[in-house]
């Protein structure tokens, strides 16, 4: 290397890092990267709730033009989510993984002109707040509190973002299918910036079935699955409508994939249970008209590429495959005239 390129290499980090090249954390600085900052502060309460350590999350989009998330649980780890030292060492646990990096709230204090994180837990307050990613003001205790909730308010920087409008629709559908994927979630979204505030809720207690029909799927012709598998390190969780044309959506960890084990594993999992009542041409044409979801939920997911849009896990395909044969086995002899 010669002296001119050592002399100009630029080591950066912690938020410097970030902030010099934002894509690489988000996607983009446009509406896509914007909004990705309300989902990376939302997983952590997500996976509070899926833990059982929250029961409901309120979703802000206020009137100042930043964003407020809040649920009724408690982070320990908190302060360093913020500051960027936390990993995720939690084994047996099967997070949403919608982060590409782990870094959550980190990346979002960085990105963010202010960002106030408040603490209701042991009968205090505690505040803390940061600019830019460096820390304003540091955990204090500012009063009494008979309740627990974590609540992060953010502001994006204008200087980073192409827009700093966040979209009411765009979040809500994205709440939407994560509450669909989870049938845990419970999510409240308002949208402080009109009057009276525009005001929705996601909570889907039939998970994958309601998303199935969502897509055009007939009810009554709709079969559901749900496996765990040690081998696989993980869940799956399954449905399927006869109807809809609504084609296969695949997720690993809510996060949504092209193709992927699980996908072949749906495939080799139909096959086996229709072809030895159908030939390849009829089994062709009942894929072309079914609706169905996949969802995996892994302790460790391997994704190929670097968009980490096919899921690369192998134990995955066969345990996949195992559970839509039996349910696909099952649904014919309780519906010997589904296909004539």
């Amino acid at each position: 290397m010669s002296e001119y390129s050592a002399a100009h290499i630029e080591v950066l980090e912690g938020s410097a890092a970030v902030r010099k090249r934002p894509g690489m954390y988000i996607g983009s600085t446009g509406e896509r990267g914007l909004h990705t900052l309300v989902y990376e502060v939302l997983e952590p309460a997500a996976d509070a709730l899926l833990l059982g350590r929250a029961s409901r999350i309120e979703i802000a989009l206020t009137a100042d033009g930043g964003a407020r998330i809040t649920h009724d649980g408690h982070l320990d780890d908190l302060p360093e989510r913020l500051a960027g030292f936390w990993t995720p060492q939690r084994p047996g646990v099967r997070r949403l993984c919608l982060s590409l990096f782990a870094l959550g709230p980190f990346v979002v204090n960085a990105l963010s002109i202010r960002l106030v994180a408040e603490e209701h837990h042991d009968g205090a307050v505690i505040r803390q707040e940061y600019a830019r990613g460096e820390r304003v003001t540091p955990p204090t205790e500012t009063g009494p509190s008979d309740r627990t909730a974590t609540t992060i308010t953010f502001h994006p920087d204008p200087e980073v973002f192409e827009t700093v409008a966040f979209h009411y629709d765009t979040v809500a559908a994205h709440l939407d299918e994560l509450a669909l994927l989870n049938r845990e979630l419970d999510f409240t979204l308002a949208d402080e910036r009109t009057t009276p505030p525009r005001v929705g809720r996601f909570h889907h207690p039939a998970g994958p079935a309601d998303f199935t029909t969502r897509l055009g799927g007939d009810p009554s012709a709709t079969l559901t699955a749900a496996a765990e598998d040690e081998p696989m390190g993980g869940t799956v969780d399954l449905a399927l409508s006869w109807t809809g044309r609504g084609g296969i959506r695949c997720y690993a960890n809510s996060r949504r994939t092209g193709s992927g084990t699980h996908l072949t594993g749906f495939h080799d999992g139909l096959r086996a249970a229709l072809l030895p009542h159908m030939g390849e041409h009829a089994l062709r044409a009942v894929l072309a008209e079914l609706t169905a979801v996949v969802s995996v939920k892994l302790d460790d997911p391997h994704y190929e590429g670097s968009t980490r849009e096919v899921l690369g896990n192998h134990p995955v395909r066969a345990r996949v495959a195992e559970t839509v044969r039996r349910a696909v086995e099952a649904w014919l002899v309780e519906h010997p005239r589904t296909f004539g």
